[in-house]
């Protein structure tokens, strides 16, 4: 069984187990370079592995790390896949796994969520004709509380502040004004830019070259993190509730499978993956599940978030609140608990169990 051990120390070790392990198992790999460097100038890519037919009807395909620093779990999945799951394992016919490590490698490296414009890479999908501005009703009276332009510490009733706000508006007219997604306040959270991101380019040009030209069917699960009860997980999708292509999910997959907007834990997003992958391969039946998996409550995350994007903006160099900052939203997004661990690792394992049964 996978166990806490499937987890790396950083981008940088994760990404040569996810290429090493690929190639011990004979698949295609590849390497894609995704501006800008590294920390200490190193080349940044988003690793591609993949085995089956060049012509598949049908695909497989799991992501990690769309929101950089919550790439240590879905890349942990992904070794546990190619360390565990597809040892001795060959598709059946017509059918190709696609592995993608690491859609946002600057996040993941340099622990951060966003990537090195502080875009929100799961509000950045826009497609043709929508404008990279506006945002959530309620998101600008929020944006002094979110994210003064001061280095995060001392006392500030943070919790007692927002608490005040979920009185007044309730929890998910709250989680739909700062979550949404907005596009007027460049180091605010969750911006989703002001044009398509490295990442977003990436995926229009290769994209459909790595489903291929044959493929018809295509169940693409999104591993994330810090949404929800603790250990448990949802599987959001871009189908209204009810639909016809809600309950097929929902009968491969379980209970899990929500609407974005009905989730409960979670709350209409603009610029999602999920769409734009519909709109992108319309002669495909593609379906993004976005596995979000839980670790704490939604204030100490929403904090984490507050406190890392102040260290990020206002810290001068060398500020230890601005490692702090990075330690706690390591600990929000990857906990340490091996107890957590190992169950979210065996979980992520059987969603894609789950998805090769749907299509094998």
């Amino acid at each position: 069984m996978p166990d806490a051990s499937s987890f790396s120390s950083d981008y940088f070790s994760s990404r040569a187990r996810f290429r090493s392990n690929a190639l011990a198992l004979g698949w295609s790999v590849d390497a894609v370079p995704v501006p800008p460097l590294g920390p200490n100038g190193e080349e940044l890519t988003l690793e591609v592995a993949r085995i089956g037919p060049e012509r598949p009807d049908r695909l497989v395909v799991v992501s990690s790390g769309l929101h950089g620093i919550e790439g240590f779990f879905g890349a942990a999945v992904q070794a546990a896949l190619l360390e565990e799951r597809f040892v001795d394992w060959a598709p059946p016919p017509g059918l190709a796994v696609l592995l993608l490590h690491a859609l946002n490698p600057f996040g993941f490296a340099n622990l951060r969520r966003v990537n090195e414009n502080n875009v929100d890479l799961n509000r950045n999908f826009l497609l043709d004709g929508q404008p990279y501005a506006g945002g959530p009703e309620g998101y600008a009276p929020l944006d002094p509380l979110l994210n003064p332009p001061t280095p995060p510490g001392g006392f500030e009733a943070f919790a007692l502040r927002a608490g005040w706000n979920i009185a007044r508006y309730g929890m998910p007219a709250l989680k739909e004004a700062v979550a949404g997604g907005q596009y007027d306040f460049a180091r605010g959270l969750f911006y989703g830019g002001a044009g398509p991101q490295p990442t977003v380019e990436i995926l229009r040009d290769r994209l459909p070259r790595w489903i291929g030209p044959a493929a018809h069917r295509v169940l693409h699960i999104d591993f994330h993190t810090g949404l929800g009860q603790r250990g448990t997980y949802k599987l959001l999708v871009d189908q209204p509730a009810g639909s016809l292509g809600a309950d097929a999910l929902r009968a491969a997959f379980g209970p899990a499978v929500q609407a974005w907007e009905k989730a409960g834990v979670s709350y209409a997003i603009r610029g999602g993956l999920g769409g734009w992958c519909k709109a992108r391969l319309p002669r495909v039946d593609y379906d993004v599940l976005a596995a979000e998996f839980g670790t704490v409550g939604i204030l100490r995350v929403i904090a984490a978030l507050r406190a890392e994007n102040r260290a990020t903006h206002w810290c001068e160099a060398g500020d230890p609140r601005c490692g702090a900052a990075r330690t706690e939203l390591l600990e929000v997004f990857a906990p340490r608990d091996a107890g957590w661990r190992t169950g979210v690792v065996a979980e992520g394992v059987a969603i894609v169990d789950r998805a090769l049964t749907a299509l094998g």
